[in-house]
């Protein structure tokens, strides 16, 4: 079998024009008419806010920074660019005093443990003040990060909706570019920012310009692992990405509800139309 490799180039006004579509549909849909966005520097937050302000006014949407004390400068900056170029309102809640207090009694805790906490103070954050403001929580995971596990569950992966989650990371970047946004948020590697020197691909142990065509072939064409080693992808590198995959499934779903009637959430309920919308 002849499998060519996958060109990942997307059609970025039609893209744009379905994202900002879909976040204005699903707001309005809800009764509501702002957002609310966790804006950390990096390029999927500001992607998502940069969505949000076209889809709704940069009046209705609110950027609230939650810098950690080990939190880089340049983080602050580059999402203090993306609120100035918009004109998005925009809060800055430091989560040191809520964060430090619980830290401070597992002197040995991992950098992994609390890496997951400060993201879950984040969603506190976020949700709070989306009452406040009256608005939805719009999330920021990409279609990577998602199929990956590469995210904290009821942290930023929480979110009222997503208008990132079927890009890849290399797509998400293409959108970037064209909707403008600064070239040194576009072009720096990518970061959580949960401890100092931290990188999402150090982490994977892979780019994600090697790993996001593996998961197109995978995902969208439905190729096996095997057919995707024959494409010239490592054997190793395929079986380390098939196993996240799957161990990472819990974190893509619903919790699993155990059926016993006709009609269950998440197996038979599972649209609007369901309740006659």
């Amino acid at each position: 079998m002849n499998i060519k490799l996958p060109d990942l180039e997307i059609n970025t006004t039609l893209a744009r024009q379905i994202l900002t579509g879909f976040i204005r549909s699903e707001i309005t849909r809800a009764g509501f008419s702002r957002a609310i966005i966790g804006l950390s520097g990096g390029i999927d937050s500001a992607l998502s806010c940069y969505l949000a302000a076209e889809a709704l006014g940069a009046k209705n949407v609110l950027a609230i920074r939650m810098p950690y004390q080990t939190s880089s400068q340049e983080s602050l900056d580059h999402a203090q660019m993306v609120i100035d170029d918009l004109g998005v309102e925009s809060l800055t809640i430091p989560i040191t005093p809520m964060v430090q207090p619980y830290l401070d009694q597992i002197p040995d805790i991992s950098s992994f443990r609390a890496g997951n906490i400060m993201a879950r103070m984040r969603m506190i954050v976020l949700y709070d003040h989306s009452a406040a403001f009256n608005g939805l929580v719009v999330g920021t995971s990409n279609k990577t990060e998602i199929l990956l596990g590469y995210s904290t569950l009821w942290g930023d992966s929480a979110c009222a909706l997503n208008p990132l989650g079927d890009l890849y990371k290399t797509q998400l970047r293409q959108l970037s570019r064209d909707m403008h946004i600064p070239d040194v948020i576009v072009s720096k590697p990518p970061t959580a920012d949960l401890w100092l020197g931290q990188t999402d691909e150090a982490e994977l142990g892979f780019t994600y310009a090697d790993v996001d065509p593996l998961l197109y072939l995978m995902i969208d064409e439905r190729y096996t692992p095997q057919e995707c080693m024959t494409a010239g992808f490592d054997e190793s590198f395929v079986e380390k990405v098939v196993e996240r995959i799957r161990r990472n499934h819990f974190k893509r779903v619903l919790p699993p509800i155990a059926k016993l009637s006709n009609r269950t959430i998440g197996y038979d309920f599972l649209y609007l139309r369901d309740w006659g919308t």
